[in-house]
């Protein structure tokens, strides 16, 4: 993607290059994807999994196969560790916490495995695959919201035999629709990473302007209706904004980077965006709004 892209070109010391934090959030349509130890899945396990109406793919990221669809939030952080901690291991925990708290904020009790990802008792609830390169960071999270369960029935999931897959749904024993666990989860993502969030990419429907009054002691946190975040670590906030980094283009409007810690709530006003599919790490996908 060319997010990634363009951080691997700063660091190469192309010029004219910049890469920016971001964190990308999408709905898929079903597909089944696998990760870079994907030799013991043949051609033929990879038809039939196609034969259940599912895409496939393979990607480079860490682990074995997974389901995405409808009903679950997934999320793509591209992130450049050293702006954070140049550390992958670092990194996976403070995604698992990220999910940890975002379960919280329901009333559930995530806990960590030997296994990556997030476990609900024995019940897995989020997976966790990544790629890393030069510590910037690609593909990310899924948590399992209103998902058909179903589609897990076609694989071992992450490779592990007989784990039973769960959802938010299921776990509160209500309908819990993707939409509703955004907030908990950016929310949950600024606290963990220190950092602060920028909306972007907003649709036509979603430009108006919105207030959204911000946990102490932390900064304001987002409205719902988003298709892209931009990531500002707080320890890169002092004084002004960086002087290298490009405006926003006109097309894609972003609230500014203030030179000062964020009020309490922010008002985002945004404009007509030209219609375009978001980037994602693996198959087909719908942006989050």
């Amino acid at each position: 993607m060319r997010y990634v892209r363009n951080h691997l070109d700063e660091l190469a010391g192309k010029p004219n290059v910049y890469g920016e934090n971001m964190l990308l959030l999408v709905e898929h349509t079903p597909v089944f994807t696998v990760g870079t130890r994907d030799k013991q899945y043949s051609t033929d396990y990879c038809k039939t999994l196609k034969k259940t109406g599912a895409e496939f793919y393979r990607t480079d990221r860490g682990g074995l196969v997974t389901y995405h669809g409808p009903g679950q939030l997934v999320a793509y952080p591209i992130l450049n560790l050293k702006h954070f901690k140049p550390s992958m291991k670092w990194y996976v925990c403070q995604l698992e916490e990220t999910l940890i708290g975002t379960l919280r904020r329901f009333g559930i009790t995530g806990r960590r495995t030997d296994e990556t990802g997030v476990w609900v008792d024995h019940r897995k609830i989020a997976s966790i695959g990544l790629h890393g390169s030069r510590y910037v960071t690609s593909h990310g999270v899924a948590l399992n919201c209103n998902t058909d369960l179903s589609w897990f029935s076609h694989i071992e999931a992450c490779g592990l035999p007989g784990v039973e897959v769960t959802s938010l749904s299921k776990e509160l024993d209500r309908n819990v629709p993707y939409q509703d666990s955004v907030k908990p989860f950016l929310r949950s993502f600024q606290e963990v990473f220190d950092c602060e969030l920028e909306f972007k990419m907003l649709e036509e429907r979603e430009l108006r302007s919105v207030v959204v009054p911000a946990p102490e002691p932390r900064t304001e946190l987002l409205q719902a209706d988003l298709k892209e975040v931009g990531v500002r670590h707080m320890s890169t906030l002092a004084g002004t904004t960086d002087a290298k980094a490009p405006a926003p283009p006109s097309s894609s409007p972003a609230a500014p980077l203030p030179s000062s810690p964020l009020p309490k709530t922010r008002e985002i006003e945004g404009r007509k965006k030209e219609e375009g599919k978001a980037e994602t790490s693996a198959g087909p996908a719908k942006a989050m709004w």
